[in-house]
Protein backbone atom coordinates (compact mmCIF):
# COMPACT_ATOMS: atom_id res chain seq x y z
CA UNK A 1 0.00 0.00 0.00
CA UNK A 2 3.24 1.95 -0.34
CA UNK A 3 1.93 4.23 -3.30
CA UNK A 4 -1.61 4.37 -2.25
CA UNK A 5 -0.35 5.95 1.19
CA UNK A 6 1.83 8.52 -0.76
CA UNK A 7 -1.00 9.61 -2.62
CA UNK A 8 -3.00 9.96 0.64
CA UNK A 9 -0.72 11.79 2.66
CA UNK A 10 1.00 14.15 0.24
CA UNK A 11 -1.74 15.40 -2.33
CA UNK A 12 -5.19 17.61 -3.18
CA UNK A 13 -6.01 14.98 -5.59
CA UNK A 14 -9.08 14.46 -8.26
CA UNK A 15 -11.28 17.06 -6.12
CA UNK A 16 -10.79 15.42 -2.92
CA UNK A 17 -10.19 17.31 0.51
CA UNK A 18 -8.97 15.46 3.38
CA UNK A 19 -10.12 16.28 6.79
CA UNK A 20 -7.31 16.29 9.86
CA UNK A 21 -9.38 15.21 12.62
CA UNK A 22 -6.83 14.02 15.54
CA UNK A 23 -8.28 10.83 16.76
CA UNK A 24 -10.61 9.14 14.09
CA UNK A 25 -10.96 5.39 16.43
CA UNK A 26 -10.08 2.70 14.15
CA UNK A 27 -9.73 4.13 10.82
CA UNK A 28 -7.02 6.32 9.48
CA UNK A 29 -8.29 9.08 6.99
CA UNK A 30 -11.34 11.24 6.23
CA UNK A 31 -12.09 13.61 3.84
CA UNK A 32 -15.05 14.70 1.35
CA UNK A 33 -14.65 12.95 -2.08
CA UNK A 34 -15.46 14.07 -5.57
CA UNK A 35 -15.11 17.90 -4.57
CA UNK A 36 -18.85 18.58 -2.55
CA UNK A 37 -20.36 21.81 -2.56
CA UNK A 38 -20.47 21.37 0.70
CA UNK A 39 -17.11 20.21 3.40
CA UNK A 40 -18.07 17.72 5.44
CA UNK A 41 -16.50 16.16 8.94
CA UNK A 42 -16.23 13.08 10.99
CA UNK A 43 -16.39 13.25 14.75
CA UNK A 44 -14.91 10.48 17.28
CA UNK A 45 -16.57 10.16 20.87
CA UNK A 46 -13.56 7.97 22.81
CA UNK A 47 -15.64 7.30 25.76
CA UNK A 48 -18.36 5.54 23.45
CA UNK A 49 -16.47 4.95 20.46
CA UNK A 50 -19.17 6.15 18.68
CA UNK A 51 -18.92 8.50 15.45
CA UNK A 52 -20.92 11.37 14.23
CA UNK A 53 -20.57 11.87 10.84
CA UNK A 54 -21.94 14.76 8.30
CA UNK A 55 -21.17 15.17 4.51
CA UNK A 56 -23.22 16.02 0.87
CA UNK A 57 -22.59 15.46 -2.33
CA UNK A 58 -24.93 15.13 -5.33
CA UNK A 59 -24.82 11.55 -5.05
CA UNK A 60 -22.87 8.34 -5.68
CA UNK A 61 -24.03 7.22 -8.73
CA UNK A 62 -23.56 7.45 -12.91
CA UNK A 63 -19.68 7.92 -12.97
CA UNK A 64 -18.57 9.87 -10.74
CA UNK A 65 -19.51 10.08 -6.82
CA UNK A 66 -19.75 12.95 -4.20
CA UNK A 67 -19.57 12.30 -0.05
CA UNK A 68 -17.55 12.40 3.20
CA UNK A 69 -15.69 9.28 3.80
CA UNK A 70 -13.49 8.54 6.87
CA UNK A 71 -11.58 4.95 6.15
CA UNK A 72 -8.46 2.97 6.16
CA UNK A 73 -6.36 0.85 4.11
CA UNK A 74 -7.29 -2.93 4.11
CA UNK A 75 -6.35 -6.32 1.49
CA UNK A 76 -7.39 -9.50 1.58
CA UNK A 77 -10.87 -10.82 3.25
CA UNK A 78 -12.59 -8.89 5.30
CA UNK A 79 -15.98 -8.50 7.46
CA UNK A 80 -17.15 -4.76 8.12
CA UNK A 81 -19.82 -4.24 10.49
CA UNK A 82 -21.96 -1.63 12.32
CA UNK A 83 -24.93 -0.06 13.48
CA UNK A 84 -26.00 2.77 11.45
CA UNK A 85 -28.71 5.90 12.18
CA UNK A 86 -29.41 9.06 10.93
CA UNK A 87 -29.62 12.19 13.04
CA UNK A 88 -32.47 14.52 12.18
CA UNK A 89 -35.60 14.07 10.16
CA UNK A 90 -33.54 14.90 6.58
CA UNK A 91 -34.54 16.95 3.50
CA UNK A 92 -33.96 14.10 0.68
CA UNK A 93 -35.28 10.74 1.01
CA UNK A 94 -32.34 9.04 -0.74
CA UNK A 95 -29.77 10.57 1.82
CA UNK A 96 -27.32 7.64 2.29
CA UNK A 97 -24.81 5.97 4.47
CA UNK A 98 -23.28 2.74 5.09
CA UNK A 99 -20.15 0.79 4.35
CA UNK A 100 -17.97 1.23 0.77
CA UNK A 101 -14.74 -0.44 -0.39
CA UNK A 102 -13.07 1.44 -2.86
CA UNK A 103 -10.31 0.53 -5.46
CA UNK A 104 -8.32 4.05 -4.84
CA UNK A 105 -9.44 7.60 -3.67
CA UNK A 106 -10.44 8.70 -7.48
CA UNK A 107 -13.78 10.09 -7.64
CA UNK A 108 -14.72 7.31 -10.53
CA UNK A 109 -13.29 4.25 -9.11
CA UNK A 110 -14.18 0.62 -9.02
CA UNK A 111 -16.77 0.51 -5.75
CA UNK A 112 -18.72 -1.33 -3.93
CA UNK A 113 -21.23 -0.04 -0.93
CA UNK A 114 -23.70 -1.10 1.13
CA UNK A 115 -26.13 1.51 1.28
CA UNK A 116 -29.11 2.36 3.93
CA UNK A 117 -30.86 5.50 2.54
CA UNK A 118 -33.39 7.82 4.39
CA UNK A 119 -36.57 6.27 2.99
CA UNK A 120 -35.41 2.79 3.92
CA UNK A 121 -34.50 1.43 0.85
CA UNK A 122 -31.66 -1.01 1.61
CA UNK A 123 -29.25 -2.36 -0.96
CA UNK A 124 -25.84 -3.58 -2.09
CA UNK A 125 -24.26 -1.33 -5.06
CA UNK A 126 -21.14 -0.90 -7.82
CA UNK A 127 -19.35 0.48 -9.82
CA UNK A 128 -17.59 -2.38 -11.73
CA UNK A 129 -15.01 -0.47 -13.91
CA UNK A 130 -13.53 2.82 -13.73
CA UNK A 131 -15.59 5.72 -14.82
CA UNK A 132 -18.23 3.36 -15.57
CA UNK A 133 -21.84 3.56 -14.73
CA UNK A 134 -23.32 1.95 -11.29
CA UNK A 135 -25.65 -1.09 -10.63
CA UNK A 136 -27.86 -1.75 -8.58
CA UNK A 137 -29.83 -4.73 -9.21
CA UNK A 138 -33.52 -4.78 -8.80
CA UNK A 139 -33.28 -8.62 -7.22
CA UNK A 140 -30.87 -7.42 -4.36
CA UNK A 141 -33.46 -4.28 -2.67
CA UNK A 142 -34.20 -5.34 0.37
CA UNK A 143 -37.31 -3.91 1.60
CA UNK A 144 -37.09 -2.64 5.12
CA UNK A 145 -40.32 -3.06 7.74
CA UNK A 146 -38.63 -0.86 9.85
CA UNK A 147 -35.05 0.85 10.41
CA UNK A 148 -32.32 -1.06 9.67
CA UNK A 149 -29.97 -0.69 12.08
CA UNK A 150 -27.12 -3.22 11.48
CA UNK A 151 -25.18 -3.32 7.87
CA UNK A 152 -22.38 -5.76 7.35
CA UNK A 153 -20.08 -6.18 3.87
CA UNK A 154 -18.00 -9.20 3.90
CA UNK A 155 -15.17 -9.59 1.16
CA UNK A 156 -14.40 -13.42 0.95
CA UNK A 157 -12.06 -14.80 -2.54
CA UNK A 158 -13.14 -11.48 -4.20
CA UNK A 159 -16.87 -11.64 -3.79
CA UNK A 160 -18.54 -9.33 -1.47
CA UNK A 161 -21.85 -10.27 0.97
CA UNK A 162 -24.05 -7.45 2.31
CA UNK A 163 -26.48 -8.50 5.10
CA UNK A 164 -28.38 -6.29 7.05
CA UNK A 165 -30.34 -6.81 10.90
CA UNK A 166 -33.15 -5.19 12.61
CA UNK A 167 -32.56 -4.92 15.75
CA UNK A 168 -32.65 -7.25 17.67
CA UNK A 169 -32.63 -10.16 15.16
CA UNK A 170 -30.47 -12.27 12.81
CA UNK A 171 -28.01 -10.85 9.84
CA UNK A 172 -30.23 -11.51 6.65
CA UNK A 173 -28.11 -11.34 3.52
CA UNK A 174 -29.56 -8.58 1.01
CA UNK A 175 -27.10 -9.59 -2.39
CA UNK A 176 -23.81 -10.69 -3.23
CA UNK A 177 -21.40 -9.86 -5.97
CA UNK A 178 -17.79 -10.49 -7.22
CA UNK A 179 -15.86 -7.39 -8.56
CA UNK A 180 -13.38 -8.89 -10.98
CA UNK A 181 -11.74 -4.74 -11.24
CA UNK A 182 -11.55 -4.50 -7.26
CA UNK A 183 -7.64 -5.51 -6.44
CA UNK A 184 -6.53 -7.01 -3.58
CA UNK A 185 -5.31 -3.70 -1.41
CA UNK A 186 -8.57 -1.25 -0.80
CA UNK A 187 -9.60 1.88 0.71
CA UNK A 188 -12.50 0.78 3.20
CA UNK A 189 -14.15 2.55 5.56
CA UNK A 190 -17.79 4.78 6.38
CA UNK A 191 -19.44 7.20 4.20
CA UNK A 192 -22.13 10.13 3.94
CA UNK A 193 -23.90 11.30 1.03
CA UNK A 194 -26.88 13.87 1.29
CA UNK A 195 -28.10 13.29 -2.31
CA UNK A 196 -28.40 16.79 -2.14
CA UNK A 197 -25.64 19.04 -3.39
CA UNK A 198 -26.71 21.88 -1.21
CA UNK A 199 -27.69 20.00 2.10
CA UNK A 200 -25.26 18.48 4.73
CA UNK A 201 -27.11 15.04 5.99
CA UNK A 202 -25.66 13.65 9.58
CA UNK A 203 -25.34 10.13 10.93
CA UNK A 204 -24.27 8.56 13.80
CA UNK A 205 -22.39 5.00 13.76
CA UNK A 206 -21.38 2.47 16.79
CA UNK A 207 -20.24 -1.07 17.37
CA UNK A 208 -17.95 -0.53 14.47
CA UNK A 209 -15.86 -3.81 13.90
CA UNK A 210 -13.49 -4.51 10.80
CA UNK A 211 -12.73 -8.24 11.28
CA UNK A 212 -10.09 -10.10 8.83
CA UNK A 213 -11.20 -13.60 8.82
CA UNK A 214 -8.50 -16.43 9.11
CA UNK A 215 -8.74 -20.32 7.00
CA UNK A 216 -11.26 -22.41 7.26
CA UNK A 217 -9.78 -24.58 10.04
CA UNK A 218 -7.23 -22.13 11.58
CA UNK A 219 -6.79 -23.86 15.19
CA UNK A 220 -5.27 -20.86 17.56
CA UNK A 221 -4.60 -23.62 19.71
CA UNK A 222 -1.85 -25.11 17.79
CA UNK A 223 -1.17 -22.31 15.02
CA UNK A 224 -0.78 -19.27 18.05
CA UNK A 225 -3.57 -16.50 18.53
CA UNK A 226 -4.10 -13.78 16.14
CA UNK A 227 -5.26 -11.05 19.41
CA UNK A 228 -8.42 -10.74 21.19
CA UNK A 229 -10.56 -7.42 21.82
CA UNK A 230 -11.86 -7.85 25.20
CA UNK A 231 -15.01 -5.98 25.11
CA UNK A 232 -17.88 -5.01 27.78
CA UNK A 233 -21.97 -4.22 26.55
CA UNK A 234 -25.17 -2.88 27.86
CA UNK A 235 -27.25 -5.66 27.27
CA UNK A 236 -30.66 -3.65 26.79
CA UNK A 237 -29.13 -0.63 24.53
CA UNK A 238 -26.38 -3.57 22.85
CA UNK A 239 -23.91 -0.54 22.82
CA UNK A 240 -20.59 -1.78 23.21
CA UNK A 241 -16.94 -0.98 24.11
CA UNK A 242 -13.41 -1.82 23.46
CA UNK A 243 -11.20 -1.93 26.81
CA UNK A 244 -8.54 -3.80 26.03
CA UNK A 245 -6.85 -5.21 22.83
CA UNK A 246 -3.79 -7.51 22.69
CA UNK A 247 -1.80 -9.08 20.24
CA UNK A 248 -1.59 -12.16 22.11
CA UNK A 249 -4.49 -13.95 22.83
CA UNK A 250 -6.98 -14.31 25.76
CA UNK A 251 -9.68 -15.67 26.51
CA UNK A 252 -13.47 -15.83 28.83
CA UNK A 253 -13.61 -12.71 31.11
CA UNK A 254 -15.26 -13.05 34.41
CA UNK A 255 -16.98 -9.79 36.10
CA UNK A 256 -15.37 -9.06 39.48
CA UNK A 257 -17.69 -8.84 42.34
CA UNK A 258 -16.15 -5.09 42.91
CA UNK A 259 -18.06 -4.54 39.78
CA UNK A 260 -14.65 -2.61 38.81
CA UNK A 261 -12.40 -5.50 37.21
CA UNK A 262 -12.79 -8.50 34.81
CA UNK A 263 -10.73 -11.12 35.08
CA UNK A 264 -9.64 -13.51 32.08
CA UNK A 265 -7.14 -16.00 31.27
CA UNK A 266 -4.20 -15.92 28.96
CA UNK A 267 -1.20 -17.96 27.79
CA UNK A 268 -1.96 -20.60 30.98
CA UNK A 269 -2.26 -17.36 33.32
CA UNK A 270 -5.38 -15.39 35.37
CA UNK A 271 -4.93 -11.71 34.60
CA UNK A 272 -7.15 -9.08 35.99
CA UNK A 273 -7.94 -5.57 34.47
CA UNK A 274 -10.23 -2.55 35.25
CA UNK A 275 -13.36 -2.25 33.49
CA UNK A 276 -12.18 1.43 31.86
CA UNK A 277 -8.78 -0.53 30.64
CA UNK A 278 -5.58 -0.26 31.48
CA UNK A 279 -2.46 -2.61 31.91
CA UNK A 280 -3.78 -6.27 33.17
CA UNK A 281 -2.23 -7.57 36.61
CA UNK A 282 -1.09 -11.32 37.14
CA UNK A 283 -3.08 -13.15 39.56
CA UNK A 284 -1.42 -15.34 41.71
CA UNK A 285 -2.46 -19.01 40.79
CA UNK A 286 0.47 -20.53 42.96
CA UNK A 287 1.72 -23.69 40.73
CA UNK A 288 -1.12 -23.52 38.20
CA UNK A 289 0.43 -21.77 35.20
CA UNK A 290 -1.96 -24.20 32.30
CA UNK A 291 -5.08 -22.57 33.05
CA UNK A 292 -7.80 -22.75 30.29
CA UNK A 293 -10.90 -20.43 29.33
CA UNK A 294 -12.97 -22.49 32.08
CA UNK A 295 -12.78 -20.28 35.53
CA UNK A 296 -15.17 -18.31 37.64
CA UNK A 297 -16.01 -16.71 40.93
CA UNK A 298 -18.62 -18.06 43.50
CA UNK A 299 -22.15 -16.65 44.55
CA UNK A 300 -20.17 -15.15 47.60
CA UNK A 301 -17.48 -13.39 46.22
CA UNK A 302 -14.41 -15.50 48.48
CA UNK A 303 -13.51 -18.14 45.68
CA UNK A 304 -12.04 -18.68 42.24
CA UNK A 305 -12.78 -21.86 40.62
CA UNK A 306 -9.89 -22.87 37.85
CA UNK A 307 -8.92 -25.81 35.42
CA UNK A 308 -5.51 -26.09 35.29
CA UNK A 309 -3.96 -28.88 32.80
CA UNK A 310 -1.62 -31.88 34.86
CA UNK A 311 1.00 -33.38 32.75
CA UNK A 312 0.25 -36.97 31.86
CA UNK A 313 -3.14 -37.12 32.39
CA UNK A 314 -5.55 -38.44 29.90
CA UNK A 315 -7.69 -35.49 27.29
CA UNK A 316 -5.03 -32.90 28.47
CA UNK A 317 -5.35 -33.08 31.76
CA UNK A 318 -7.67 -30.33 33.24
CA UNK A 319 -8.06 -30.47 36.57
CA UNK A 320 -10.61 -28.18 38.68
CA UNK A 321 -8.63 -26.13 41.32
CA UNK A 322 -10.55 -23.83 43.85
CA UNK A 323 -8.71 -20.94 45.70
CA UNK A 324 -9.25 -17.25 47.05
CA UNK A 325 -10.67 -14.70 44.66
CA UNK A 326 -7.28 -12.68 45.25
CA UNK A 327 -5.16 -15.80 44.48
CA UNK A 328 -3.37 -17.87 46.42
CA UNK A 329 -1.86 -21.51 46.25
CA UNK A 330 -4.82 -23.67 44.55
CA UNK A 331 -6.73 -26.99 46.51
CA UNK A 332 -7.54 -29.80 44.34
CA UNK A 333 -11.48 -30.11 43.90
CA UNK A 334 -11.45 -33.22 41.12
CA UNK A 335 -8.95 -36.34 40.61
CA UNK A 336 -10.33 -37.60 36.79
CA UNK A 337 -9.50 -35.43 33.85
CA UNK A 338 -10.48 -33.90 31.55
CA UNK A 339 -12.82 -31.70 34.19
CA UNK A 340 -13.78 -29.01 32.95
CA UNK A 341 -15.42 -25.80 35.56
CA UNK A 342 -18.51 -24.34 34.67
CA UNK A 343 -20.42 -23.30 37.44
CA UNK A 344 -20.49 -22.95 41.28
CA UNK A 345 -23.57 -23.72 43.35
CA UNK A 346 -25.21 -20.89 45.38
CA UNK A 347 -24.31 -22.19 48.24
CA UNK A 348 -21.20 -22.20 47.61
CA UNK A 349 -19.44 -25.35 48.45
CA UNK A 350 -20.43 -27.42 45.01
CA UNK A 351 -19.21 -26.59 41.31
CA UNK A 352 -21.16 -28.42 38.28
CA UNK A 353 -18.45 -29.31 35.18
CA UNK A 354 -18.28 -30.92 32.04
CA UNK A 355 -16.44 -34.18 31.94
CA UNK A 356 -14.90 -37.01 30.20
CA UNK A 357 -15.46 -40.49 31.69
CA UNK A 358 -14.33 -43.60 29.82
CA UNK A 359 -15.98 -42.31 26.60
CA UNK A 360 -15.39 -39.86 24.20
CA UNK A 361 -18.87 -37.90 25.31
CA UNK A 362 -18.90 -35.09 27.21
CA UNK A 363 -21.61 -34.98 29.99
CA UNK A 364 -22.32 -33.19 33.13
CA UNK A 365 -21.08 -33.89 37.01
CA UNK A 366 -21.39 -32.12 40.18
CA UNK A 367 -18.70 -32.26 43.15
CA UNK A 368 -18.06 -30.35 47.10
CA UNK A 369 -15.16 -28.68 46.74
CA UNK A 370 -13.74 -30.52 50.44
CA UNK A 371 -14.11 -33.89 48.88
CA UNK A 372 -16.36 -36.76 48.11
CA UNK A 373 -17.45 -38.62 45.04
CA UNK A 374 -18.23 -36.91 42.02
CA UNK A 375 -22.33 -36.67 40.42
CA UNK A 376 -23.47 -37.76 36.94
CA UNK A 377 -26.15 -35.60 36.52
CA UNK A 378 -26.45 -36.26 32.32
CA UNK A 379 -26.05 -39.47 30.80
CA UNK A 380 -25.62 -38.68 27.02
CA UNK A 381 -23.95 -41.83 25.36
CA UNK A 382 -23.73 -39.96 21.66
CA UNK A 383 -24.63 -36.34 22.20
CA UNK A 384 -22.82 -33.74 24.22
CA UNK A 385 -23.84 -31.66 27.08
CA UNK A 386 -21.78 -28.67 28.40
CA UNK A 387 -21.64 -25.25 29.90
CA UNK A 388 -23.46 -26.24 32.74
CA UNK A 389 -24.91 -23.20 35.41
CA UNK A 390 -26.78 -22.59 38.47
CA UNK A 391 -29.66 -19.90 38.91
CA UNK A 392 -28.78 -17.61 41.69
CA UNK A 393 -31.86 -19.54 43.42
CA UNK A 394 -30.61 -22.53 43.01
CA UNK A 395 -33.54 -24.08 41.28
CA UNK A 396 -32.05 -25.23 38.14
CA UNK A 397 -29.10 -26.02 36.54
CA UNK A 398 -28.64 -24.56 32.69
CA UNK A 399 -26.70 -26.30 29.85
CA UNK A 400 -26.47 -26.95 26.57
CA UNK A 401 -27.13 -30.24 25.22
CA UNK A 402 -27.16 -31.63 21.29
CA UNK A 403 -29.35 -34.47 21.68
CA UNK A 404 -31.56 -33.38 19.36
CA UNK A 405 -29.35 -33.01 16.40
CA UNK A 406 -28.47 -29.45 17.31
CA UNK A 407 -26.88 -27.68 20.01
CA UNK A 408 -29.54 -26.20 22.21
CA UNK A 409 -30.19 -24.60 25.48
CA UNK A 410 -31.94 -27.11 28.22
CA UNK A 411 -32.31 -26.73 31.75
CA UNK A 412 -32.78 -29.13 34.58
CA UNK A 413 -33.22 -29.52 38.40
CA UNK A 414 -30.05 -29.43 40.68
CA UNK A 415 -30.43 -33.24 40.42
CA UNK A 416 -30.14 -33.84 37.32
CA UNK A 417 -34.07 -34.92 36.84
CA UNK A 418 -36.75 -33.02 34.64
CA UNK A 419 -34.42 -31.93 31.93
CA UNK A 420 -36.11 -29.78 29.27
CA UNK A 421 -35.18 -27.85 26.12
CA UNK A 422 -35.49 -24.06 26.24
CA UNK A 423 -34.10 -22.80 22.89
CA UNK A 424 -35.53 -24.40 19.54
CA UNK A 425 -33.85 -22.88 16.38
CA UNK A 426 -31.40 -23.98 13.83
CA UNK A 427 -28.34 -22.93 15.43
CA UNK A 428 -25.77 -24.28 17.88
CA UNK A 429 -26.55 -22.72 21.04
CA UNK A 430 -23.97 -22.79 23.89
CA UNK A 431 -22.89 -21.76 27.30
CA UNK A 432 -26.23 -20.01 29.03
CA UNK A 433 -25.15 -17.58 31.63
CA UNK A 434 -27.52 -16.10 33.89
CA UNK A 435 -27.97 -12.30 35.07
CA UNK A 436 -27.30 -12.40 39.18
CA UNK A 437 -31.12 -10.95 39.14
CA UNK A 438 -31.80 -14.07 38.31
CA UNK A 439 -34.40 -12.24 35.11
CA UNK A 440 -32.02 -13.09 31.85
CA UNK A 441 -29.93 -15.47 30.23
CA UNK A 442 -27.19 -14.71 27.47
CA UNK A 443 -25.22 -17.12 25.06
CA UNK A 444 -23.58 -17.74 22.47
CA UNK A 445 -25.13 -19.02 19.03
CA UNK A 446 -22.91 -20.55 15.98
CA UNK A 447 -24.27 -20.64 12.68
CA UNK A 448 -26.24 -24.11 11.07
CA UNK A 449 -22.91 -25.30 9.54
CA UNK A 450 -20.45 -25.18 12.92
CA UNK A 451 -20.83 -29.23 14.10
CA UNK A 452 -23.50 -29.41 16.76
CA UNK A 453 -20.41 -30.91 19.54
CA UNK A 454 -17.95 -27.99 17.86
CA UNK A 455 -17.54 -24.69 19.51
CA UNK A 456 -14.81 -23.51 17.10
CA UNK A 457 -12.89 -20.06 17.17
CA UNK A 458 -12.87 -17.25 13.95
CA UNK A 459 -16.66 -17.75 13.27
CA UNK A 460 -19.29 -15.21 12.47
CA UNK A 461 -21.28 -15.54 15.64
CA UNK A 462 -24.09 -13.76 17.88
CA UNK A 463 -24.58 -13.31 21.33
CA UNK A 464 -28.72 -13.41 22.43
CA UNK A 465 -30.52 -12.30 25.09
CA UNK A 466 -33.51 -13.89 26.46
CA UNK A 467 -35.67 -13.66 29.60
CA UNK A 468 -35.49 -16.90 32.02
CA UNK A 469 -39.10 -17.25 31.73
CA UNK A 470 -39.03 -17.80 28.03
CA UNK A 471 -39.03 -16.42 25.15
CA UNK A 472 -37.90 -15.74 21.66
CA UNK A 473 -34.62 -14.88 22.03
CA UNK A 474 -33.23 -11.66 20.98
CA UNK A 475 -29.64 -10.79 19.11
CA UNK A 476 -27.47 -8.47 20.97
CA UNK A 477 -24.04 -8.72 19.65
CA UNK A 478 -22.55 -9.72 16.02
CA UNK A 479 -19.15 -10.60 16.45
CA UNK A 480 -16.20 -12.69 14.91
CA UNK A 481 -15.22 -14.88 18.03
CA UNK A 482 -16.37 -18.27 19.19
CA UNK A 483 -13.95 -20.09 21.10
CA UNK A 484 -13.16 -17.94 24.15
CA UNK A 485 -15.76 -15.81 23.46
CA UNK A 486 -18.30 -16.07 26.66
CA UNK A 487 -17.33 -19.79 28.10
CA UNK A 488 -17.75 -18.77 31.18
CA UNK A 489 -20.55 -16.17 33.85
CA UNK A 490 -19.79 -12.81 32.45
CA UNK A 491 -22.70 -10.58 33.80
CA UNK A 492 -21.87 -7.27 36.28
CA UNK A 493 -23.13 -7.60 39.56
CA UNK A 494 -25.87 -5.60 38.51
CA UNK A 495 -26.81 -7.25 35.80
CA UNK A 496 -26.49 -4.51 33.36
CA UNK A 497 -23.71 -5.92 31.20
CA UNK A 498 -21.47 -8.89 29.68
CA UNK A 499 -18.23 -8.81 29.26
CA UNK A 500 -16.89 -10.82 26.25
CA UNK A 501 -14.02 -11.25 24.06
CA UNK A 502 -13.77 -10.60 20.50
CA UNK A 503 -11.27 -11.58 17.67
CA UNK A 504 -10.09 -8.51 15.31
CA UNK A 505 -8.61 -12.16 12.86
CA UNK A 506 -5.15 -12.54 10.93
CA UNK A 507 -2.26 -9.96 10.75
CA UNK A 508 -0.99 -8.22 7.98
Amino acid sequence: MKSMLILICTLTFMNISFAQEKNLGIFQHSGDFGNPENSGSTAYNESTQTYTIKGSGYNIWFERDEFHYVYDELRGDFILTANFEFIGKGVDPHRKIGWMVRESTAEDAVHMSAVYHGDGLTVLQWRAGKGQAMRDPEDQIFSAKTNVQVIQLERKAGEFTMRVAYPGESLQEVGSQALKNMPDEVIAGIFICSHNPEVIEEAKAWNVRIEKPVLEGYNPYEEGFLGSRLEIMNVFDGKRKVIHQSDTGFEAPNWMPDGNHLLFNSMGKLYKISVEGGEPVLLNTGFADRNNNDHGISFDGKKLAISHHREGFPGGGSTIYVLPVTGGEPKQVTERTPSYWHGWAPNNKEVVYVAQRDTSIYNIYRKNITGGNEEQLTFNKKAHADGPEYTPDGKYIYYNSSVTGTMQIWRMKPDGSSQEQVTFDENQDWFPHISPDGKWIVFISFPPEVPANDHPAYKRVELKLMPVSGGVPRVIAYLYGGQGTINVPSWSPDSQHIAFMSNPGRKE
